[in-house]
């Protein structure tokens, strides 16, 4: 089982940042399936959490829905992360919610990065803010991220959102899958594996 958790800053209901995390997660999980993985998929909204982000922020302490959320988190296999853009960055909400996860809670998570603006002047920042922010934080950080201005969606023009979403979504399943195979090739130095000689055997030569 791949535990895909989605964290979503968008500010509102029905959001653009929402969707492009949606779009992102269906992606990764289409490519997944067709693998013959199986897969859990959660999203962390953030808006909601906003106060009790703040209260963290003042206290050094998650409890509640919060602290849930954090739990998800730490028990994902990869992570995707979206945030609108705020003067020329990351949203404060979205970079709170990072600065309160205890240190190294994201090392050697897979991330695949979005973000969303009014216009395509901001899509920079998924390499001058986004990228920087993950690294300090020790995640696998893609190679592909994916940002989404107004005139966006709906387009069909080769290298088009869609094109995009699913480059990105495909690059984090190919990844999880490798990870995976790594994870279930036989270890060289168990015991039971018919090539491991025992320390007794090398002696005795």
């Amino acid at each position: 089982m791949t535990n895909l958790v989605v964290v979503s800053a968008g500010l509102s209901e029905e959001s653009s940042t929402r969707m492009l995390a949606d779009r992102l997660a269906a992606a990764t999980r289409g490519r997944l399936e067709s693998a013959g993985a199986e897969v859990e998929f959660d999203v962390v909204e953030l808006r909601p959490l906003a106060h009790a982000i703040m209260d963290a922020m003042l206290t050094g302490f998650a409890s509640g829905e919060l602290a849930a959320a954090i739990e998800r988190v730490r028990r994902a296999d990869a992570l995707i992360a979206v945030t609108p853009v705020f003067t020329a960055s990351y949203s404060g909400l979205f970079k709170s919610f990072f600065d309160i996860l205890e240190p190294d809670l994201l090392k050697g998570l897979p991330v695949l990065l979005g973000a969303t603006a009014g216009t395509a002047r901001h899509s920079l920042v998924l390499d001058h803010a986004l990228r920087p922010l993950f690294a300090y934080l020790k995640a696998i950080v893609l190679t592909t991220a994916v940002f989404a201005a107004a005139e966006d969606w709906g387009g069909t023009s080769e290298g088009g959102l869609e094109e995009r979403i699913g480059r990105a979504g495909a690059e984090l399943a190919d990844l999880l899958i490798g990870l995976g195979a790594r994870r279930t090739t036989e270890d060289p130095f168990d015991p039971e594996s018919a090539d491991f000689a025992d320390f007794e055997s090398l002696l005795g030569r």
